[in-house]
């Protein structure tokens, strides 16, 4: 068995290879990105590492793909030219959304849903239907007629795609299915879609605003993945192919083209479930995760070993809603080439804006002038010209020198090693707080946490925003670079269906819960006719049963745990002390004396995957072992100290062996710092566990 994983970041794309059986072995490389078609990149990564792992890519069996194509059409708003159609009356919903002001004292505050909207106003149509609550029952029947004169007139606007969102579709559908087929009928060719396909659930603006969302990163996000496809068979790759998805879980291309919106936190979410693998091989299990790649620091926090669900009210992109389950995550512009400069009032700035790919930090050489983290990590001596990506490209020490002389030193009257270490307190300070806002803001105390630093640049920051944290301890994962796309590997296949079923817990009759159930039922139907399709055998199919409760009155919900099996009073009563531990947990406080509302029921069905399996390193013991010392190089430190500084190569490293800082620890997709006054410790798949010196 071959599985590959391939992660595409801002700037490189991350690539590890499994084979399994006799003659095991994990192998990884990066290659850089293509941001003009990101399938290039992904099958020039692929085979690259079929090279250096002599494997034929006909001999692929899965493929494993996190993407960031979904997530960038929306940040740059360059997604499909979307038509909607809804109900007579509300359509304006998309402009008022809920009435909120993002900054309630701000005059200059932006409503991404008015000045940037996926669905312009004059391609908002409107029919007679009405579906009514509490039934679904049909009041006003579909004028057909309508819905075909709105399918013409965006006939001859040439829209990309369209939505049909009507109202109180999620009690009873056939008026949006029934219009879906007469728009497919006139625009075949066009990227069509329901609201209670895509967000089967209450409230009708975050409905309307997810299915409009799923519409305009649709026709790009589906005709990427058929493009890679193609490319992958054209180089003789006919492996399986797997995508993640938001929530943690992949999908088929099928399902992920269908629902793209599923995939705006796929990049992200393979390197929390790689870091949640990892921290289980190292025995931690409170783990804060940092990604720090070329453009961003996606954050996390894993807590019992468990992955954290974002609230529904917080699961946004670009400040739209986007009803969709979505693993905890904070990405900010901070990365290796995040951008020092000062800005027009004189302040000594770095990021969010990113040298990128193309043309990269200044000591790539490839046009870009402007100063990055990269760039002032090369000046004060952490990342060796020879070594970086392991001699697979070329930087000139020169160039950063030059940038950050340029843009920042020589303005501010500073030498150049002082402006270097300037952009990385400038830089660590803002993943600092990033990290405090993901932690400490939501009642995790990172004292009692381990904090873990990958992505190329993770281990080169992570003792720092270590100490700026507070954290117990620092782990540098066995192949920091390439964390995400080994999460890809250890990562379930997953679908959620989710349908709104409004019940008070409390007292239900046997009706209601008859109701529930018959929803229940309906929902594990359609999870089995989705992996009967996968070809996933019974006996391998797992069902998790949520409910998303909340107090009577109260505005959002949060979510409950429901014992297998129907929900009866029994099962009802343990849902109802899972959610009040929720509240308590998110809220700090929960009412037992009040009742509790189940707004939502979902339905998660898993397959477990075979897991990535890494061997374990032959025993060492030693301290500093010189064996695996390269040469000794001036490295600047935070403190501004410069030290004779010790490389070690990580693939001469053993376990139990411990090498005390100062020490820069290399290899081919990661350099990592053992500053002075701490110890790095290997553990036993080849992990290292960075502490202060004891005494």
């Amino acid at each position: 068995m071959i599985r590959v994983g391939v992660d595409v970041g801002g700037t490189f794309t991350d690539i590890v290879l499994e084979r399994s059986g006799a003659d095991s072995a994990v192998v990884v490389t990066k290659v850089p990105s293509t941001p003009h078609d990101q399938s290039e990149g992904v099958v020039a990564g692929i085979l690259k590492v079929c090279s250096l792992a002599g494997v034929a890519p006909g001999e692929i069996d899965a493929v494993f793909h996190g993407t960031t194509v979904a997530t960038n059409m929306v940040i740059e708003r360059a997604g499909a030219k979307v038509g909607m159609i809804t109900t007579r009356g509300f359509r304006d919903i998309l402009h008022m959304a809920r009435h909120k002001r993002p900054h309630n004292f701000s005059l200059q505050f932006d409503l991404p849903w008015q000045s940037k909207p996926l669905v312009r106003r004059r391609d908002r149509l409107v029919v007679t239907e009405r579906i009514m609550p509490p039934d679904g029952s049909v009041a006003v029947p579909l004028d057909e007629d309508e819905v075909k004169a709105a399918a013409e007139l965006f006939a001859k606007r040439g829209m990309d795609a369209v939505i049909v969102a009507f109202l109180f579709s999620f009690l009873n559908d056939a008026h949006e299915q029934r219009a879906k087929e007469i728009v497919t009928s006139i625009l075949p060719d066009a990227f069509v879609c329901c609201s209670s396909e895509v967000v089967n659930t209450i409230r009708e603006y975050e409905r309307f605003s997810s299915t409009a969302m799923n519409a305009f990163i649709g026709p790009r996000t589906s005709a990427y993945l058929r493009n890679l496809e193609g490319r992958l068979r054209a180089n003789g790759i006919d492996a399986m192919v797997r995508i993640m998805q938001s929530n943690g879980g992949i999908s088929t291309i099928e399902n992920s083209s269908a629902l793209p919106i599923g995939l705006l936190l796929s990049g992200p979410a393979g390197g929390v479930i790689g870091g949640r693998w990892t921290g289980a091989h190292c025995g931690r299990d409170n783990v804060i995760t940092i990604d720090i790649g070329g453009t961003s620091a996606d954050i996390s926090v894993i807590e019992g070993g468990e992955l954290r669900i974002k609230n529904p009210r917080d699961t946004e992109v670009a400040g739209l809603p986007v009803l969709v389950p979505m693993i905890d995550i904070d990405a900010i512009g901070a990365g290796g080439g995040s951008i020092a400069y000062l800005d027009p009032g004189g302040a000594f700035r770095v990021g969010p804006r990113s040298a990128g790919a193309v043309p990269g930090p200044a000591c790539y050489g490839k046009g870009g002038t402007e100063p990055t983290v990269t760039d002032a990590q090369v000046v004060l001596g952490r990342m060796d010209p020879e070594h970086f990506l392991g001699g697979d490209l070329s930087i000139d020490a020169s160039l950063s020198a030059k940038a950050i002389e340029d843009a920042i030193a020589k303005p501010l009257g500073m030498t150049v090693e002082a402006a270097a270490l300037g952009i990385l307190k400038i830089v660590n300070n803002h993943m600092a707080l990033a990290i405090n806002a993901n932690s400490v803001a939501k009642g995790i105390d990172p004292r009692q946490f381990t904090l873990m630093g990958f992505g190329g640049a993770g281990p080169l920051h992570s003792v720092s925003l270590a100490e700026a944290i507070h954290a117990k301890d620092v782990i540098a994962p066995l192949h920091p670079g390439i964390t995400a796309a080994t999460g890809l590997l250890v990562t379930d296949l997953q679908y959620e269906y989710t349908q709104s079923t409004v019940i008070v817990l409390d007292g239900a009759s046997d009706e209601a819960f008859a109701r529930v159930n018959a929803v229940r039922d309906e929902l594990i139907a359609r999870a089995n006719r989705q992996l009967d399709a996968d070809g996933v055998p019974a006996g391998q199919r797992r069902f998790r049963q949520i409910a998303e409760c909340r107090y009577v009155g109260q505005g959002f919900e949060l979510r409950a745990e429901i014992p297998d099996g129907p929900l009866t009073p029994a099962s009802a009563a343990a849902v109802i002390d899972d959610f009040f531990n929720a509240h308590r947990q998110v809220y700090g406080h929960a009412f037992r004396d009040q009742s509790t509302e189940m707004v939502t029921l979902r339905i998660v069905a898993t397959v477990a995957v075979d897991t990535l399996t890494l061997p374990k390193l032959d025993k060492g013991g030693r301290t500093d072992p010189e064996d695996a010392v390269m040469y000794r190089r001036r490295t600047v430190f935070d403190d501004g100290r410069a030290l004779d500084t010790p490389r070690y190569a990580r693939g001469k490293l053993l376990a139990d062996d411990r090498v005390e800082g100062p020490a820069l620890i290399i290899q081919h997709n990661s350099t990592t710092i053992v500053p002075p006054g701490y110890v790095a410790t290997v553990l036993d798949y080849g992990d290292m566990l960075i502490s202060r010196k004891k005494g």
